[in-house]
């Protein structure tokens, strides 16, 4: 089985959603796996986030390097006026108090324009500021693809758990019917006189407990059900099988160390904690800038005019400067320094924090193999558990018959088979789900995995009976948690 690999180049853009979306066009009849995917693609609320962060991270970008650009800045006022003055003198020839009075009244407008434009020559705290807005929108990249993995490996664990829940209860189901044969037939058998009521109770007590098992196998199946609308918004009345015909294989190359090699290569978290270094080493630097001049050329031009009577001139002023400035910190109370050793722990958490996660992944993609390559052996070894325990029950209902065995015998066969049946299930879909989480971990889960497990299903359709209710949008309302908030509102 060879699943393709995303291009080595820029396998972690944005593009990704565009051509996973692209590949879901043509419309699929039934609820799918693809179909599935692209509903969740669409509506997941986590991912819509992711993208936005995404969008937000670039836009910090061009906040930093405005500073690098010019700045042109115009203020200007218009006023207007009212001045009286009053002004006197004291004479001492006793000529009176009022003596030497001069009294202006004045009502004027004055008119202000002032225009002024900079220009950044050096200031290497912007231009830090810019880089570091580089690396943190690396660092985004890596985290949208995460949470689009994620997305597909949520998606795909509860559309087979779905389908895992819905074996299980069949198996769960046959075998209440059996046993529940089985008691009324030991019923019968007692009220000739044939068997002991003790047997009669050996059947109810294992009646009651295939009751409770299928019960609690409907329950799973409804919890299956309502994880996978969480994740897509949508409710979907059927999807399809997995067909028997499913190949179970190990993972191609069957190699540990390769796929090892691959996530540490192209796994996305991994990716994201190293490119969280790089962050964190711009900080440092920004740190130190704070140290260096800054230099700026700048020029301005001021006008100025007022109609005031009281003005020998009459006209306007007017006013212009260029010129460059400089700015250099001489002493800022500890606060670089400060910075600086600030900067030089948060680098060294996080190059830790990347040695955390490379751990992580090489053990989890360990572990995934592993479990993998035993599901290809337990798939085989429960698929012969059905026939040599469906072999058991019938030699034990023979041996039943002519009295060799009694009904406790039967009863357990029956619930054996049954189990069989239910943990063949159990390792069909942990080998699917546990094939696609390799891929997660190593980086490879991409839209032609998808497509590849989606053609292993049958294109019968499971029906479940949807819940009943006197209005018949009322699980839409309850589903409905409000609308999508809208950008920039």
């Amino acid at each position: 089985m060879r699943l393709a690999h995303w291009a080595v180049n820029a396998p972690f853009r944005p593009l990704l959603l565009a051509v996973l979306t692209a590949s879901f066009i043509a419309p699929a009849q039934a609820a799918d796996l693809v179909t599935i995917t692209r509903d969740a693609l669409n509506n997941n609320a986590a991912l819509a986030s992711a993208r936005s962060e995404f969008s937000s991270v670039e836009a910090a970008r061009d906040v930093a390097r405005g500073g690098l650009l010019p700045q042109v800045n115009a203020s200007g006022s218009a006023v207007h006026n009212e001045q009286f003055e009053s002004q006197g003198s004291a004479r001492g020839d006793g000529a009176g108090a009022n003596a030497g009075v001069g009294v202006s009244d004045d009502s004027y407008n004055t008119v202000s324009l002032t225009l002024e434009a900079t220009q950044a020559l050096f200031n290497a705290v912007t231009r830090q500021e810019v880089t570091q807005a580089e690396r943190q929108i690396d660092q985004q990249v890596y985290l949208l693809a995460a949470t689009e993995q994620q997305l597909l490996i949520d998606v795909a664990s509860a559309y087979f758990d779905i389908l895992r829940a819905h074996e299980v209860l069949e198996a769960r189901l046959a075998q209440e019917r059996a046993i529940g044969r089985q008691l009324e037939q030991a019923r019968e058998q007692f009220e000739v006189g044939l068997i002991a009521i003790t047997e009669v109770e050996e059947a109810r007590a294992s009646f009651d407990q295939s009751r409770a098992d299928r019960i609690a196998a409907e329950s799973n199946l409804q919890v299956a059900f309502e994880v996978l609308e969480q994740l897509t918004g949508q409710r979907y009345a059927s999807i399809e099988a997995l067909g028997d015909s499913m190949p179970i294989a190990l993972p191609t190359p069957t190699d540990r160390d390769y796929w090892v090699e691959q996530s540490l290569e192209r796994n996305p978290q991994v990716l994201a904690q190293q490119a969280g270094i790089e962050v964190s080493r711009v900080g440092v630097e920004l740190a130190r800038a704070g140290r260096l001049p800054t230099v700026q050329a700048f020029a301005n031009y001021q006008y100025a005019d007022s109609d005031s009577e009281l003005v020998l001139v009459s006209g306007y002023v007017t006013s212009a400067q260029v010129g460059v400035s400089a700015n250099v910190p001489i002493y800022t109370g500890g606060s670089t320094s400060a910075s600086i050793r600030q900067g030089t722990f948060q680098l060294e958490s996080s190059q830790y924090d990347f040695e955390s996660q490379r751990r992580t992944t090489i053990q989890q993609v360990r572990s995934l193999y592993t479990q993998v390559s035993n599901n290809v052996e337990t798939v085989e070894a429960r698929q012969q558990a059905i026939v040599s325990n469906r072999s058991a029950l019938e030699a034990t209902r023979a041996g039943y018959e002519v009295g060799t065995r009694n009904i406790v015998d039967v009863l357990n066969a029956e619930q054996s088979l049954y189990n069989a049946i239910a943990n063949y299930a159990e390792a069909r879909y942990d080998y699917v789900v546990n094939l696609l989480s390799l891929r997660q971990q190593a980086g490879l889960l991409d839209v032609e995995a998808i497509e590849e497990v989606n053609a292993w299903l049958t294109g019968e359709d499971i029906h479940f009976i949807l819940p009943e209710s006197n209005e018949p949008d009322a699980y839409q309302r309850a589903m409905d948690i409000g609308a999508p908030p809208t950008p920039g509102a």
